[in-house]
């Protein structure tokens, strides 16, 4: 496979992913608000911290106001990461590798395409923000759906899963740190209905209130950290995201799992150790935020080198793929 497909695949892959996660922390920062009414503006702050992109913001807009934070993080073509920036370039992605894709995949992504930069969405998101979200997210979701079902697992798919899973487990990660260091400022307020209200929208931040609920009965950090970070069932928990990731990396080049072959391999694989191992108790005694700042700093460095290792030759070593995935 040509190293400016397999990059275009990866690449479409975290911008969608990227878009519904924002989405998402929109929605369920507009419930935050109605919940904690007298704390409703500093809620915007936490949501910009969770992109980071709080520079941009602060130095563009100022002030973090229910307009400002919905504008900047939805339509401002500026911010790299709003929704539409990233529909833009999973677009532009996508036209590049249409021969990969289904037309399915194609249509669905033209459509959000088409939804996002229209002139009626700015008016549509301003009538209720909340429902448009959901939409988009709904929509995104779609194409995640058609790639798991209509996709081959090849080299092709494997990008794209490839792609996935490392943009969620930065997000994931990013979420968990922002409620520690940032939404619950007050000693004072751990373990009072507000700290529980808190913890529910970081799980529902990464759709994931009702599993942690079917495994834990009361909202205590050390649980939310160990669920979000380590649980190795739940989808969207670090250590499942770098667990897949590691797998179709290793189908990319025909590695077995366990072992690597590349420099990217290896990170991948170290990091995934590191946190099959890891203590919850020991972190958070430690610092989580120093813990959560480490994790993003690999997962950063692990897309660096996954980006000079695949992408930069002319072409990729085309493998014979296990079927990795049932």
């Amino acid at each position: 496979m040509l190293s400016r497909v397999a990059e275009s695949l990866f690449w479409m892959a975290r911008y969608i992913e990227r878009a519904e996660n924002v989405s998402r922390f929109i929605a369920v920062n507009m419930h935050l608000t109605l919940d904690l009414a007298s704390d409703a503006i500093q809620q915007w702050d936490p949501l910009i911290a969770t992109t980071g992109d709080q520079t941009i913001f602060y130095h563009k807009y100022g002030k973090s106001t229910q307009d400002n934070a919905i504008q900047f993080l939805i339509f401002d073509e500026d911010n790299a990461n709003s929704i539409k920036s990233c529909l833009i370039k999973a677009r532009e992605n996508a036209r590049g590798v249409r021969d990969v894709l289904t037309t399915e995949i194609w249509e669905q992504i033209n459509h959000l395409y088409l939804s996002i930069t229209s002139e009626t969405a700015p008016l549509e998101a301003a009538q209720n923000v909340f429902q448009y979200c959901k939409k988009l997210r709904l929509e995104t979701q779609l194409v995640k759906g058609l790639v798991d079902n209509t996709i081959s697992r090849t080299e092709a798919w494997h990008y794209l899963y490839l792609g996935r899973m490392l943009e969620r487990a930065e997000k994931t990660v990013r979420i968990l740190d922002v409620k520690y260091y940032i939404l619950l400022p007050k000693v004072e307020h751990v373990g009072t209905p507000i700290d529980n209200i808190q913890w529910a929208a970081v799980l529902m931040s990464a759709s994931a209130l009702d599993m942690y609920h079917r495994q834990y009965r009361r909202f205590l950090p050390s649980s939310v950290a160990h669920f979000l970070l380590f649980n190795r069932d739940f989808p969207r928990s670090v250590l499942y995201c770098l667990t897949k990731s590691e797998s179709s990396l290793c189908a990319i080049s025909n590695t077995p799992i366990g072992t690597y072959s590349n420099e990217a391999e290896r990170q991948l694989g170290r990091l995934r150790a590191q946190l099959e191992y890891a203590d919850i108790n020991d972190i958070i005694q430690n610092g989580l935020h120093e813990f959560i700042r480490d994790l993003i700093s690999n997962l950063n460095e692990i897309g660096n080198t996954i980006q000079d290792h695949f992408f930069s030759s002319q072409s990729l070593p085309t493998s014979s793929l296990k079927e990795i995935y049932a």
